[in-house]
């Protein structure tokens, strides 16, 4: 079964973010708790961990800016 990974909202006011970095390649292994990609928003920078642990398949490529509750990529 495979896990979403989704926009997460970080701040009240947040509608939208920037994905800066994947730091799973495409194809590479993520494992659940560790850094998966940096997210810009309006007003910071955050690492995101992995939801669950398999194998990533990245749907929205770094520099791209999406809505929250996007769906960025699977894993499974």
């Amino acid at each position: 079964m495979s896990s979403e990974v989704l926009l997460p909202k970080i701040g009240f006011s947040m509608t939208e973010g920037t994905i800066s970095e994947w730091l799973v390649a495409d194809g590479g292994e993520a494992v659940e708790g560790q850094p998966l990609f940096l997210l810009e928003s309006d007003k910071s920078a955050n690492e995101v961990e992995a939801p669950a642990t398999g194998t990533l398949h990245i749907q929205v490529q770094a520099g791209e800016t999406c809505e929250v509750g996007t769906v960025l990529a699977t894993i499974g």
